[in-house]
């Protein structure tokens, strides 16, 4: 298994979070964007941060190509999770909400329908700041995902 973080819009605390698993699990990150990511995860073998073009949505295109059945994808972005889950993966957003194939299609049609709401000027912005409470919720999720993903073999 493996974590992917679609990197480019994913919060600070939500990616520590990620790392601090990642070492006491010992589960590999590999952290993608399309902008330089500095020492995230320096000194440790089990983070790589693969920088990639910087065109429209590059990062969930390497993403989707890379990922792999059992792999755990951090994105909120709902139609990279589409993707992902078509290939035996699961997605995870920063608040803790898991994408399956229960739901993902659900979520991708109300994502389109508010994009289009905005467009014709009947809706406006996006989801609240990531507060303390949902924090908490991304890492009790992650933390249940991770745990029956190990002790699943």
């Amino acid at each position: 298994m493996k974590i992917w973080i679609d990197d480019d819009a994913c919060p600070a605390a939500i990616r520590e979070i990620i790392l601090r698993a990642s070492q006491r699990l010992r589960i590999p990150v590999y952290l993608v964007a399309n902008r330089h990511l500095g020492a995230v995860g320096a000194g440790s073998e089990l983070i790589t941060a693969i920088r990639v073009p910087g065109g429209f949505d590059e990062a969930d295109k390497y993403i989707a190509s890379q990922v792999s059945p059992g792999d755990l994808v951090v994105t909120a972005d709902i139609p990279l999770a589409a993707m992902i889950v078509e290939r035996g993966a699961t997605g995870i957003d920063p608040r803790g909400e898991l994408y399956t194939e229960d739901n993902v299609r659900a979520r991708l049609t109300m994502r389109n329908f508010m994009q289009e709401m905005r467009t014709m000027g009947l809706a406006q912005g996006g989801p609240p700041q990531l507060g303390a409470k949902d924090r908490h919720r991304f890492a009790a999720a992650l933390d249940r995902f991770l745990f029956k993903a190990l002790n699943a073999g």
